[in-house]
């Protein structure tokens, strides 16, 4: 099969790129390269550099496709606060258009990258896919939506779809394919550490056991399989199904940088500044159905994620071990 990978030159989109490959797919790319970078593609894949919201661009990575398996996003949760029409216009927006080509083209499968955003504050210990969505920021509202708007159109068109909800991304399947973006924990205490500066911990007084968050972390390269998975169980017209996928159990901020410091050898003394808009305390997802429905179980602990997130970091271009 031909699937059309959106955002598929950015951190996970080119792992689930990657992926789909190996398992013997065909893969088209569309990316504007806003955060994602060319030479993250697997070579042979057709390329299209292009936004979600350019039902052109959208139309012509569309050409032969079977299924998409959309990634592209804008996904900082503070940022969303701050500009909650900019993340709209992207997220939604941008999600109207690519499904009203897919109806149009006839493309009958999709799989929809979402969030443990979706969640909010989480009322218990652990959320499963139906515990109450009361998101606590516009990132997590736009993911929300998007849901609804996939589902509806599985009712109403035919579309057999899945909405993955991603809980805490880190790791590396290969080191060329690392985190390059400073927005989630892992990379910025390795640009804090790179830097000689202390880490920063937002908010030390949440209701947990040490003070900070509790994550659920999953290693990139299971994300990308979980989606292998997502689009080879497609097929039923107007299926519409829903999936955490995590680890099924939790870290706090001072626990994984508690892993940073033996996995770099270096001093992870930390200095704590205010709470960032938005962040519930807790998210650790039950993952039941994803383990019952499509066989997956995630199978790197939150050491491997740090550890091959920090080779890839030390032979990123311009960093101090890369080229």
């Amino acid at each position: 099969m031909r699937w059309l990978v959106t955002g598929g030159a950015g951190y996970i989109g080119a792992h689930v790129v990657a992926t789909l490959a190996e398992g013997g797919h065909e893969v088209v790319v569309l990316d504007d390269l806003s955060t994602g970078l060319r030479e993250r593609v697997v070579p042979g894949s057709r390329f299209v550099e292009g936004s979600v919201l350019d039902a052109a661009a959208v139309r012509s990575a569309l050409a032969g496709v079977d299924g998409v398996v959309h990634t592209a996003a804008k996904k900082q949760v503070g940022e969303s606060v701050a500009q909650p029409l900019h993340y709209y216009r992207e997220n939604v927006g941008g999600l109207q258009v690519l499904l009203e080509e897919c109806v149009a083209a006839g493309v009958g499968r999709f799989v929809l990258s979402s969030s443990a955003a979706v969640y909010g504050e989480a009322e218990g210990e652990t959320v499963h896919e139906g515990s109450r969505t009361v998101p606590s920021s516009p990132y997590g509202e736009t993911k929300l939506a998007g849901e609804w708007l996939v589902n509806a159109c599985a009712r109403a068109h035919g579309l057999s779809a899945v909405s993955l909800r991603y809980f805490n991304v880190a790791g590396a399947g290969a080191p060329e394919l690392g985190d390059a973006g400073i927005f989630n924990l892992v990379p910025l205490v390795f640009e804090a550490l790179e830097a000689g500066q202390r880490p920063q911990v937002f908010g030390a007084d949440y209701p947990t056991a040490d003070g900070t968050c509790v994550r659920d972390y999953v290693h990139v390269a299971d994300l990308a399989r979980a989606h292998l998975l997502a689009a080879d169980a497609l097929g039923e017209p107007g299926l519409a199904a829903t999936y955490n996928v995590g680890r099924g159990e939790g870290a706090s901020v001072l626990e994984v940088l508690g892993v940073v410091a033996e996995v770099t050898g270096r001093d992870t003394a930390y200095d704590v500044v205010p709470r960032r808009p938005g962040d519930p305390p807790r998210l650790v997802a039950e993952v039941d159905r994803i383990r019952e429905d499509l066989g997956f179980v995630a199978e790197h602990p939150l050491p491997d994620m740090v550890a091959s997130a920090w080779e890839a970091w030390q032979r990123r271009p311009g960093s101090r071990g890369g080229p």
